[in-house]
């Protein structure tokens, strides 16, 4: 520019974009705009697919009692599942939302189950809007690769589906919104709720809002650790008791992100202020 001031490039503000995105697991009830929502599902169907089979349909929910009625479904089905799965892992190997020091588990659970638990979080139903990522594995049959797999659940189904959720997530961080996903394990419960059909899979709920929480710094490998040149550096190999060591170790960074207080915005509603 001719006052000498230097502008982003499309790569700096993707990867802006890219860097500051996190999941939001508190998010504010406060209302978005329509045309934002309008522009996420914009952004997701641009995604790439194999062959151009663009598997995915949305399926948007701003209704209370469809959203709690979704929710509790999710909750008392994806999340009771994972809950006692985790149980069965060393303590500091769980995953940290379910990593819960009481002697009854079962109270233990319902603390998570009702959004207790001091784990500083809001539902999800109560973000203003819900988007339920679709896909139709019939679609799959655009590409020939659909010759050489069985059933609907093909990997170039699922990649299709997970980069239309990508596309998504960093249209919402554009839109200065934050998000949160889950994902789903068990889709009959929700198939019911939404009346979705039998051949239809639900991949993945996006709840969307303003965040009500601090953005917090990103935990990432290093790029030295994970490229390789022309062939793979078996220096960089981990074996399984190195990936055990690891996984312990980015427990311990992660944790802080589920449970610190003062993560919290300072009108977050809960009487605390940063000081």
């Amino acid at each position: 520019m001719a006052d000498g001031s230097k502008t982003e490039s499309d790569y700096d503000v993707l990867y802006r974009i890219m860097t500051t995105r996190m999941s939001v697991r508190r998010l504010r009830p406060d209302p978005i705009p329509d045309e934002y929502v309008d522009k996420i599902l914009e952004a997701g169907r641009w995604a790439m697919s194999g062959a151009n089979g663009q598997p995915w349909e949305y399926l948007v929910i701003k209704d209370p009692k469809k959203k709690k009625a979704l929710y509790d479904a999710f909750q008392d089905t994806n999340q009771e599942f994972c809950f006692w799965m985790e149980q069965m892992r060393p303590f500091e190997l769980r995953h940290p939302a379910f990593q819960v020091k009481g002697d009854d588990l079962k109270d233990e659970w319902q603390k998570i189950r009702n959004s207790t638990g001091g784990q500083q979080r809001r539902p999800w139903h109560e973000a203003p809007v819900v988007i339920v990522v679709l896909g139709d594995g019939r679609r799959q049959w655009a590409t020939v690769n659909a010759a050489f797999t069985f059933g609907r659940h093909a990997s170039h189904f699922t990649d299709g589906l997970a980069n239309t959720c990508t596309h998504m997530q960093l249209a919402i961080a554009s839109l200065g919104l934050g998000s949160h996903w889950g994902t789903v394990h068990v889709q009959e419960p929700l198939k019911r709720v939404l009346g979705v059909p039998d051949l239809i899979d639900v991949y993945l709920v996006i709840s969307i809002g303003y965040a009500d929480i601090e953005r917090k710094p990103g935990v990432r490998r290093e790029l030295k650790e994970i490229v390789h040149r022309e062939t793979y550096d078996m220096s960089k190999y981990m074996s399984n008791a190195d990936i055990i060591d690891y996984l312990y170790k980015l427990r311990g960074k992660t944790m802080f992100r589920y449970h610190l207080k003062d993560s919290l915005l300072p009108a977050a509603g809960d009487g605390t202020k940063k000081g």
